[in-house]
């Protein structure tokens, strides 16, 4: 039995093997991203609408949360998200490394926690079913995403893509895209970057149709949620 690709050695066959863009691109993807994004916005209000009040009910503090992320040629953008954490999430996270750094190691190696005590309960069930994420339509919109692509970086995970940054900086950070739709709480980091290298040397019209179509399973049972 020959033996398992390491995540290193996936990263380079996905860089070798992964196609260059199709040239019927751009315009279509954006027509696509407009009137999509906007359609889902409309349809979606009375979700937000409720969504904002219950965040504001629960707990006090602003309802969207604004963070600068990484897109398209490295340009900084707001990525916007309904609150999901205490109001003082960023300090509770540095007392929690101090007081456990074994959470310090496994948010280095993910950016995230498996089970992080930040998230307040309505937050928890924001996430698992990706309510949380309904913002980001306006991200699009604006042009600062679009639907299908590798998900927002923020800025100290530059690092992390070495070489492969410039995969994702070819394209617009995405909504949904290949990593959210393949199981992405099972995955590595490096598998994550494999598949955003995949989806920037090999994306098209009808992969970006592909992908939001599973979407919607991946949604439903949580295996899009972070």
């Amino acid at each position: 039995m020959a033996p398992a690709l390491s995540d290193q050695d996936l990263i380079t066959v996905a860089s070798v093997l992964a196609q260059k863009p199709s040239s019927e691109g751009k315009l279509a993807k954006r027509v696509l991203d407009i009137s999509l994004a906007t359609f889902m916005l409309i349809l979606m209000l009375p979700v937000m609408l409720l969504t904002a009040l219950a965040v504001a009910i629960t707990s006090p503090g602003p309802i969207l949360f604004k963070q600068e992320r990484v897109g398209c040629r490295g340009r900084s953008f707001a990525c916007l998200k309904f609150r999901s954490m205490r109001v003082d999430a960023e300090h509770r996270l540095i007392t929690l490394f101090k007081e456990r750094p074994e959470l310090l190691r496994e948010w280095e190696c993910n950016q995230k926690l498996q089970r992080d005590p930040r998230i307040t309960r309505l937050g928890a069930f924001l996430r698992i079913s990706s309510i949380d994420e309904l913002p980001q339509l306006i991200n699009v919109i604006r042009g600062d995403m679009s639907l299908v692509g590798p998900r927002p970086i923020v800025p100290s995970e530059v690092p992390k893509y070495g070489r492969h940054i410039l995969s994702y900086f070819s394209v617009k950070p995405g909504l949904t895209g290949i990593w959210q739709v393949t199981g992405r709480n099972d995955s590595t980091y490096a598998r994550r970057v494999a598949a955003d290298v995949i989806y920037a040397r090999s994306h098209s019209l009808w992969l970006d149709m592909k992908i939001i179509a599973l979407t919607v399973p991946a949604v439903l049972t949580g295996r899009g949620s972070c």
